[in-house]
């Protein structure tokens, strides 16, 4: 395909794709102290980077767009808080603050439902093996209940103190799913092991991913503190993490290509890590 075309046919997408590239590449000269001048109280990387971010904000909230492009718009939100991972450093401003929120408020149906299948599970299991399940999944629904209270008022009020209730929120629910996940590697029958860990799977995604989208909105300090609290490493269950499945979720969720989802949640995972998570 003809690049020039494609920049004229789908301008959006591919200023999108600049200001992705240009908050990504400010976000790492950040990390390595090049900032390129002063400029107020912050350093002309940081203002690049910040108004980069800001202008995608725009495009996935472009008030032209009607009905018909709301998957394109929903790809430019998602790009968005991306983008906001990536930069790491960079000051996140109240208005990107409710929009993390909003986003994360928006996971927790799938969060529920998905919490809800892997309930259903245990009927299907050997009695050995569902007695490892239960014991593995016995407080999921407890610690996805409290998430989804404690986002829906960091929705309502994104304060610092509901910030921090929020971080300790999902790290718990963090844990609960890498304990799971490693407890499901010693079901006995293959067929029962894969169909728990599938299920298991996807909690793990929707927890990746508002995990991912609360460290945006969190300070660096905030971040050393949550991964501190997370004893299971991701390094420790990535054996039994399908990447491809998470893609799909994530695809299915904000409405954009498979290959973008995917590399999305590698991002995700690897700043985790990288993170100390």
């Amino acid at each position: 395909m003809n690049p020039f075309l494609n920049i004229w046919q789908h301008p959006k997408t591919s200023v999108a794709g600049v200001l992705i590239a240009v908050v990504t590449i400010a976000g790492v000269l950040s990390q390595q102290g090049v900032t390129l001048g002063s400029l107020g109280s912050g350093t002309v990387v940081s203002f690049v980077g910040a108004l980069a971010a800001a202008l995608l904000g725009l495009l996935a909230k472009d008030p032209g767009s009607q009905s018909g492009n709301s998957s394109g718009t929903s790809k430019l939100g998602a790009w968005m808080l991306v983008a906001l991972l990536l930069s790491g450093t960079l000051p996140t401003s109240g208005c990107s603050r409710q929009s993390v929120a909003q986003q994360i408020v928006n996971w927790t149906p799938s969060l529920q439902s998905a919490v809800a299948a892997v309930n259903s599970l245990a009927s299907a299991l050997t009695p050995e093996d569902e007695a490892i399940f239960q014991t593995a999944t016995a407080s999921f629904n407890a610690v996805s209940n409290l998430l989804v209270v404690q986002a829906r008022a960091y929705l309502a009020d994104p304060s610092a103190g509901t910030l921090h209730q929020l971080q300790s929120q999902i790290v718990a629910l963090q844990q609960q799913v890498n304990t799971a996940l490693l407890a499901a590697a010693r079901i006995s029958n293959p067929t029962s092991q894969q169909h728990v860990l599938a299920g298991i799977q996807a909690v793990a995604t929707i927890a990746t991913a508002i995990l991912a989208l609360v460290q945006t909105v969190s300070s660096k300090s905030d971040i050393k503190r949550m991964a501190a609290q997370a004893v299971v490493k991701m390094a420790a269950v990535e054996p039994y993490l399908d990447r491809d499945a998470a893609a799909r979720m994530v695809a299915a969720h904000y409405g954009e290509p498979i290959p973008a989802a995917r590399q999305q949640v590698i991002e995700a995972e690897a700043e985790m890590m990288r993170a100390g998570f």
